[in-house]
Protein backbone atom coordinates (compact mmCIF):
# COMPACT_ATOMS: atom_id res chain seq x y z
CA UNK A 1 0.00 0.00 0.00
CA UNK A 2 2.94 2.37 0.39
CA UNK A 3 2.93 4.85 -2.50
CA UNK A 4 5.39 7.54 -3.52
CA UNK A 5 3.45 10.06 -1.44
CA UNK A 6 3.95 7.90 1.63
CA UNK A 7 7.69 8.03 1.10
CA UNK A 8 7.63 11.75 0.38
CA UNK A 9 5.65 12.62 3.50
CA UNK A 10 7.07 9.93 5.77
CA UNK A 11 3.74 8.24 6.52
CA UNK A 12 2.78 4.59 6.74
CA UNK A 13 -0.55 4.58 4.91
CA UNK A 14 -1.82 6.87 2.10
CA UNK A 15 -4.94 7.77 4.08
CA UNK A 16 -5.46 11.53 4.35
CA UNK A 17 -8.04 12.66 6.91
CA UNK A 18 -9.64 16.08 6.59
CA UNK A 19 -11.16 17.31 9.86
CA UNK A 20 -11.83 20.47 11.85
CA UNK A 21 -10.87 18.66 15.08
CA UNK A 22 -7.28 18.79 16.31
CA UNK A 23 -7.68 15.54 18.28
CA UNK A 24 -8.56 13.70 15.08
CA UNK A 25 -5.53 15.17 13.29
CA UNK A 26 -3.24 13.81 15.99
CA UNK A 27 -4.93 10.42 16.29
CA UNK A 28 -4.92 9.76 12.54
CA UNK A 29 -1.31 10.79 12.07
CA UNK A 30 -0.20 8.70 15.05
CA UNK A 31 -2.04 5.70 13.56
CA UNK A 32 -0.04 5.95 10.34
CA UNK A 33 -2.26 8.20 8.24
CA UNK A 34 -2.02 11.92 7.56
CA UNK A 35 -4.27 14.32 9.46
CA UNK A 36 -5.29 17.61 7.81
CA UNK A 37 -6.78 20.43 9.90
CA UNK A 38 -9.51 22.48 8.21
CA UNK A 39 -8.69 26.11 9.00
CA UNK A 40 -11.88 27.79 7.79
CA UNK A 41 -13.76 29.20 10.76
CA UNK A 42 -10.60 29.75 12.81
CA UNK A 43 -9.19 33.22 13.35
CA UNK A 44 -5.39 33.37 12.93
CA UNK A 45 -5.08 33.50 16.71
CA UNK A 46 -7.28 30.44 17.14
CA UNK A 47 -5.44 28.57 14.40
CA UNK A 48 -2.14 29.24 16.15
CA UNK A 49 -3.55 27.67 19.32
CA UNK A 50 -4.76 24.62 17.38
CA UNK A 51 -1.48 24.11 15.53
CA UNK A 52 0.58 24.54 18.68
CA UNK A 53 -1.57 21.95 20.47
CA UNK A 54 -1.11 19.54 17.57
CA UNK A 55 2.66 20.15 17.58
CA UNK A 56 2.77 19.34 21.29
CA UNK A 57 0.83 16.07 20.97
CA UNK A 58 1.58 14.60 17.54
CA UNK A 59 5.17 13.57 18.26
CA UNK A 60 7.36 13.37 15.16
CA UNK A 61 4.45 12.83 12.78
CA UNK A 62 3.57 15.33 10.01
CA UNK A 63 0.19 16.91 9.33
CA UNK A 64 -1.44 19.37 6.97
CA UNK A 65 -3.62 22.50 7.00
CA UNK A 66 -6.53 23.08 4.64
CA UNK A 67 -7.44 26.63 3.56
CA UNK A 68 -10.37 27.96 1.53
CA UNK A 69 -9.42 30.40 -1.24
CA UNK A 70 -12.17 30.19 -3.87
CA UNK A 71 -11.34 30.62 -7.55
CA UNK A 72 -13.95 33.38 -7.76
CA UNK A 73 -15.96 35.21 -5.09
CA UNK A 74 -17.52 38.57 -4.30
CA UNK A 75 -14.97 41.15 -3.18
CA UNK A 76 -11.94 39.54 -4.85
CA UNK A 77 -8.88 41.80 -4.74
CA UNK A 78 -9.58 43.42 -1.38
CA UNK A 79 -6.98 42.08 1.05
CA UNK A 80 -7.94 44.03 4.17
CA UNK A 81 -10.33 41.73 6.07
CA UNK A 82 -12.01 44.62 7.91
CA UNK A 83 -12.63 46.60 4.72
CA UNK A 84 -13.78 43.48 2.90
CA UNK A 85 -16.24 42.61 5.66
CA UNK A 86 -17.75 46.09 5.59
CA UNK A 87 -17.96 46.01 1.81
CA UNK A 88 -19.67 42.64 1.78
CA UNK A 89 -22.07 43.41 4.63
CA UNK A 90 -23.49 46.24 2.54
CA UNK A 91 -24.16 43.78 -0.29
CA UNK A 92 -26.29 41.38 1.78
CA UNK A 93 -30.05 41.96 1.30
CA UNK A 94 -32.01 42.39 4.51
CA UNK A 95 -34.55 39.77 3.40
CA UNK A 96 -31.88 37.06 3.49
CA UNK A 97 -30.94 37.86 7.07
CA UNK A 98 -34.60 38.02 8.06
CA UNK A 99 -35.35 34.69 6.41
CA UNK A 100 -32.42 32.96 8.13
CA UNK A 101 -33.42 34.43 11.49
CA UNK A 102 -37.00 33.25 11.06
CA UNK A 103 -35.92 29.69 10.25
CA UNK A 104 -33.84 29.59 13.42
CA UNK A 105 -36.58 31.11 15.55
CA UNK A 106 -39.24 28.76 14.16
CA UNK A 107 -36.98 25.81 14.99
CA UNK A 108 -36.60 27.05 18.57
CA UNK A 109 -32.84 27.67 18.38
CA UNK A 110 -31.78 30.16 21.10
CA UNK A 111 -29.89 33.31 20.15
CA UNK A 112 -26.20 33.82 20.86
CA UNK A 113 -25.50 36.32 23.66
CA UNK A 114 -24.48 39.62 21.97
CA UNK A 115 -21.06 39.65 23.58
CA UNK A 116 -20.30 36.19 22.16
CA UNK A 117 -21.18 36.85 18.53
CA UNK A 118 -18.34 36.13 16.12
CA UNK A 119 -17.32 38.01 12.99
CA UNK A 120 -19.35 37.20 9.87
CA UNK A 121 -16.14 36.81 7.86
CA UNK A 122 -16.09 33.04 8.09
CA UNK A 123 -12.92 32.54 6.05
CA UNK A 124 -14.06 32.04 2.45
CA UNK A 125 -11.65 34.63 0.96
CA UNK A 126 -7.98 35.18 0.19
CA UNK A 127 -7.99 38.09 2.63
CA UNK A 128 -8.90 35.79 5.53
CA UNK A 129 -6.92 32.76 4.33
CA UNK A 130 -3.60 34.59 3.95
CA UNK A 131 -3.19 35.25 7.71
CA UNK A 132 -4.08 31.59 8.29
CA UNK A 133 -1.35 30.58 5.85
CA UNK A 134 1.11 32.81 7.72
CA UNK A 135 0.33 30.85 10.88
CA UNK A 136 0.54 27.43 9.27
CA UNK A 137 3.95 28.12 7.72
CA UNK A 138 5.37 28.88 11.17
CA UNK A 139 4.89 25.24 12.20
CA UNK A 140 7.56 22.84 10.96
CA UNK A 141 5.40 19.74 11.34
CA UNK A 142 2.92 21.15 8.82
CA UNK A 143 4.10 19.43 5.64
CA UNK A 144 1.12 20.09 3.37
CA UNK A 145 -1.09 23.07 2.56
CA UNK A 146 -4.32 22.21 0.75
CA UNK A 147 -6.85 24.52 -0.87
CA UNK A 148 -10.45 23.36 -0.79
CA UNK A 149 -11.84 25.52 -3.60
CA UNK A 150 -10.01 26.28 -6.81
CA UNK A 151 -6.38 26.73 -7.75
CA UNK A 152 -4.47 28.67 -5.08
CA UNK A 153 -3.11 32.07 -6.15
CA UNK A 154 0.42 31.89 -7.65
CA UNK A 155 2.02 33.68 -4.70
CA UNK A 156 0.50 31.15 -2.30
CA UNK A 157 1.84 28.23 -4.34
CA UNK A 158 5.26 29.86 -4.46
CA UNK A 159 5.37 30.60 -0.73
CA UNK A 160 4.42 27.07 0.24
CA UNK A 161 6.78 25.33 -2.15
CA UNK A 162 9.70 27.62 -1.32
CA UNK A 163 9.17 26.70 2.33
CA UNK A 164 9.80 23.04 1.42
CA UNK A 165 6.17 21.97 1.77
CA UNK A 166 3.71 20.44 -0.69
CA UNK A 167 0.64 22.15 -2.12
CA UNK A 168 -2.58 20.24 -2.77
CA UNK A 169 -5.89 21.40 -4.26
CA UNK A 170 -9.31 19.81 -4.63
CA UNK A 171 -11.34 19.69 -7.83
CA UNK A 172 -14.43 18.03 -9.26
CA UNK A 173 -13.88 18.46 -12.99
CA UNK A 174 -11.11 17.56 -15.43
CA UNK A 175 -10.53 21.14 -16.59
CA UNK A 176 -10.09 22.21 -12.97
CA UNK A 177 -7.50 19.46 -12.46
CA UNK A 178 -5.59 20.63 -15.54
CA UNK A 179 -5.59 24.15 -14.16
CA UNK A 180 -4.12 22.81 -10.92
CA UNK A 181 -1.46 20.92 -12.87
CA UNK A 182 -0.53 23.95 -14.96
CA UNK A 183 -0.17 26.01 -11.77
CA UNK A 184 2.41 23.56 -10.46
CA UNK A 185 0.24 22.02 -7.74
CA UNK A 186 2.05 19.04 -6.16
CA UNK A 187 -1.00 16.89 -5.34
CA UNK A 188 -4.40 17.02 -7.02
CA UNK A 189 -7.40 15.81 -5.03
CA UNK A 190 -10.16 14.51 -7.29
CA UNK A 191 -13.44 14.61 -5.40
CA UNK A 192 -16.53 12.89 -6.78
CA UNK A 193 -20.03 14.09 -6.09
CA UNK A 194 -20.49 11.51 -3.32
CA UNK A 195 -18.16 13.49 -1.07
CA UNK A 196 -19.23 15.75 1.78
CA UNK A 197 -18.80 19.50 1.74
CA UNK A 198 -18.16 21.40 -1.50
CA UNK A 199 -18.35 18.96 -4.35
CA UNK A 200 -19.28 18.75 -8.03
CA UNK A 201 -21.71 16.61 -9.97
CA UNK A 202 -19.54 13.83 -11.43
CA UNK A 203 -19.40 10.41 -9.74
CA UNK A 204 -16.09 9.26 -8.27
CA UNK A 205 -15.48 6.17 -10.39
CA UNK A 206 -16.03 8.26 -13.52
CA UNK A 207 -14.03 11.27 -12.32
CA UNK A 208 -10.96 9.64 -10.75
CA UNK A 209 -9.52 7.87 -13.83
CA UNK A 210 -10.26 10.84 -16.06
CA UNK A 211 -8.30 13.20 -13.83
CA UNK A 212 -5.50 10.72 -13.17
CA UNK A 213 -4.95 10.36 -16.92
CA UNK A 214 -5.29 14.07 -17.61
CA UNK A 215 -2.68 15.28 -15.11
CA UNK A 216 -0.16 12.41 -15.12
CA UNK A 217 2.46 12.20 -13.70
CA UNK A 218 1.17 14.59 -11.02
CA UNK A 219 -0.03 12.41 -8.10
CA UNK A 220 -3.77 12.27 -7.46
CA UNK A 221 -5.64 11.54 -4.25
CA UNK A 222 -9.12 10.09 -4.69
CA UNK A 223 -11.94 11.63 -2.67
CA UNK A 224 -15.69 11.22 -2.50
CA UNK A 225 -17.42 8.09 -1.23
CA UNK A 226 -14.45 6.51 0.54
CA UNK A 227 -15.19 5.01 3.92
CA UNK A 228 -13.82 1.46 3.72
CA UNK A 229 -10.70 -0.37 2.65
CA UNK A 230 -12.59 -1.86 -0.29
CA UNK A 231 -13.38 1.61 -1.58
CA UNK A 232 -9.76 2.60 -1.03
CA UNK A 233 -8.61 -0.43 -3.06
CA UNK A 234 -10.85 0.72 -5.91
CA UNK A 235 -9.24 4.17 -5.81
CA UNK A 236 -5.71 2.82 -5.89
CA UNK A 237 -6.68 0.34 -8.60
CA UNK A 238 -7.55 3.16 -11.00
CA UNK A 239 -4.24 4.90 -10.31
CA UNK A 240 -4.68 7.14 -7.28
CA UNK A 241 -1.71 7.46 -4.93
CA UNK A 242 -3.90 7.67 -1.87
CA UNK A 243 -7.30 8.67 -0.56
CA UNK A 244 -8.62 11.92 0.86
CA UNK A 245 -11.33 11.21 3.41
CA UNK A 246 -13.51 13.43 5.53
CA UNK A 247 -16.96 12.19 6.45
CA UNK A 248 -15.94 9.10 8.40
CA UNK A 249 -13.96 11.22 10.89
CA UNK A 250 -17.14 12.99 12.00
CA UNK A 251 -18.25 9.93 13.99
CA UNK A 252 -15.05 8.82 15.73
CA UNK A 253 -14.32 8.87 19.45
CA UNK A 254 -11.91 11.77 19.08
CA UNK A 255 -14.33 14.01 17.16
CA UNK A 256 -15.78 17.03 18.93
CA UNK A 257 -19.30 16.62 17.54
CA UNK A 258 -22.10 17.09 20.04
CA UNK A 259 -24.19 14.02 20.94
CA UNK A 260 -27.12 15.44 18.96
CA UNK A 261 -25.03 16.04 15.86
CA UNK A 262 -23.41 12.61 16.19
CA UNK A 263 -26.85 10.99 16.38
CA UNK A 264 -27.84 12.83 13.19
CA UNK A 265 -24.90 11.25 11.37
CA UNK A 266 -25.36 7.77 12.82
CA UNK A 267 -29.07 7.69 12.02
CA UNK A 268 -28.76 9.02 8.46
CA UNK A 269 -28.78 6.91 5.31
CA UNK A 270 -26.95 7.60 2.05
CA UNK A 271 -30.21 9.01 0.66
CA UNK A 272 -30.37 11.68 3.36
CA UNK A 273 -27.74 14.02 1.89
CA UNK A 274 -28.24 16.84 -0.59
CA UNK A 275 -26.04 19.31 -2.47
CA UNK A 276 -27.22 22.70 -1.28
CA UNK A 277 -26.00 26.30 -1.56
CA UNK A 278 -28.02 27.26 1.51
CA UNK A 279 -25.16 27.61 3.98
CA UNK A 280 -22.03 28.63 2.01
CA UNK A 281 -23.23 29.88 -1.37
CA UNK A 282 -21.58 27.05 -3.30
CA UNK A 283 -22.97 23.52 -3.78
CA UNK A 284 -22.10 21.70 -0.57
CA UNK A 285 -23.22 18.17 0.33
CA UNK A 286 -24.82 18.02 3.76
CA UNK A 287 -27.67 16.33 5.59
CA UNK A 288 -31.05 17.34 4.21
CA UNK A 289 -33.26 19.08 6.75
CA UNK A 290 -35.81 21.87 7.13
CA UNK A 291 -33.13 24.50 6.49
CA UNK A 292 -31.98 23.08 3.13
CA UNK A 293 -35.55 22.49 1.99
CA UNK A 294 -36.65 25.99 2.96
CA UNK A 295 -33.94 27.70 0.91
CA UNK A 296 -34.79 25.48 -2.06
CA UNK A 297 -38.44 26.55 -2.29
CA UNK A 298 -39.51 28.84 -5.14
CA UNK A 299 -41.15 31.33 -2.77
CA UNK A 300 -38.05 31.95 -0.65
CA UNK A 301 -34.84 33.93 -1.28
CA UNK A 302 -32.23 32.30 -3.49
CA UNK A 303 -28.92 31.64 -1.73
CA UNK A 304 -26.32 34.31 -2.42
CA UNK A 305 -22.87 33.68 -3.85
CA UNK A 306 -19.77 33.06 -1.75
CA UNK A 307 -18.94 34.60 0.69
CA UNK A 308 -22.20 36.57 0.96
CA UNK A 309 -24.32 33.55 1.86
CA UNK A 310 -21.72 32.63 4.47
CA UNK A 311 -22.22 36.05 6.04
CA UNK A 312 -25.96 35.42 6.14
CA UNK A 313 -25.42 32.08 7.86
CA UNK A 314 -22.43 32.85 10.10
CA UNK A 315 -24.63 33.43 13.13
CA UNK A 316 -26.73 30.37 12.26
CA UNK A 317 -23.62 28.18 12.27
CA UNK A 318 -22.62 29.57 15.66
CA UNK A 319 -26.12 29.04 17.07
CA UNK A 320 -26.52 25.46 15.85
CA UNK A 321 -23.07 24.67 17.24
CA UNK A 322 -23.84 26.17 20.65
CA UNK A 323 -27.35 24.73 20.88
CA UNK A 324 -26.99 21.48 18.92
CA UNK A 325 -29.71 19.65 20.85
CA UNK A 326 -32.31 22.17 19.73
CA UNK A 327 -30.96 22.85 16.27
CA UNK A 328 -30.75 19.62 14.29
CA UNK A 329 -33.82 20.47 12.17
CA UNK A 330 -31.88 23.41 10.72
CA UNK A 331 -28.27 22.44 11.47
CA UNK A 332 -25.32 22.65 9.09
CA UNK A 333 -24.13 19.03 8.98
CA UNK A 334 -21.82 18.63 5.97
CA UNK A 335 -21.25 14.95 5.17
CA UNK A 336 -20.92 12.65 2.17
CA UNK A 337 -23.01 9.73 1.04
CA UNK A 338 -20.83 7.34 3.05
CA UNK A 339 -22.86 8.57 6.03
CA UNK A 340 -24.98 5.48 5.42
CA UNK A 341 -21.96 3.37 6.41
CA UNK A 342 -21.31 5.35 9.60
CA UNK A 343 -23.25 3.22 12.06
CA UNK A 344 -21.03 3.10 15.14
CA UNK A 345 -18.47 5.18 17.00
CA UNK A 346 -14.90 3.90 16.77
CA UNK A 347 -11.46 5.32 17.48
CA UNK A 348 -9.38 6.80 14.67
CA UNK A 349 -6.87 3.98 15.08
CA UNK A 350 -9.61 1.38 14.69
CA UNK A 351 -10.86 3.08 11.53
CA UNK A 352 -7.38 3.22 10.02
CA UNK A 353 -6.52 -0.39 10.83
CA UNK A 354 -9.86 -1.70 9.62
CA UNK A 355 -9.43 0.16 6.33
CA UNK A 356 -5.98 -1.35 5.89
CA UNK A 357 -7.23 -4.86 6.64
CA UNK A 358 -10.14 -4.48 4.21
CA UNK A 359 -7.75 -3.15 1.58
CA UNK A 360 -5.49 -6.19 1.95
CA UNK A 361 -8.49 -8.55 1.76
CA UNK A 362 -9.73 -6.82 -1.40
CA UNK A 363 -6.33 -7.07 -3.08
CA UNK A 364 -6.04 -10.74 -2.16
CA UNK A 365 -9.51 -11.41 -3.53
CA UNK A 366 -8.59 -9.82 -6.85
CA UNK A 367 -5.29 -11.73 -6.95
CA UNK A 368 -7.13 -14.99 -6.45
CA UNK A 369 -9.31 -14.24 -9.47
CA UNK A 370 -6.31 -14.46 -11.78
CA UNK A 371 -6.06 -17.75 -13.72
CA UNK A 372 -3.30 -20.10 -12.67
CA UNK A 373 -0.26 -20.19 -14.94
Amino acid sequence: MRTDLCEQLGIEFPIFAFTHCRDVVVAVSQAGGFGVLGAVGFSPEQLEIECQWIDDHIGDKPYGVDLVIPQKYEGMGEMDPAKLEQQLREMVPAQHREFAAKLLADAGVPEVPPDELRSEMFGWTEATATPQLDVALQHEKVRLIANALGTPPPDVVKRVQESGRLVAALCGKVHQAKRHRDAGIDIIIAQGTEGGGHTGEIGSLVLWPQIIEAVAPTPVLAAGGIGTGRQMAAALAVGAQGVWTGSLWLAVEEAEASPAQLDSYLEATSQDTVRSRSYTGKPCRMLRNEWTEAWDREDTPDPLGMPLQGMVTAEAIQRVHMYANAAQKVAFNPVGQVVGQMNEVRSCREVIYEMVEEYVDAVERLTNLQPEA
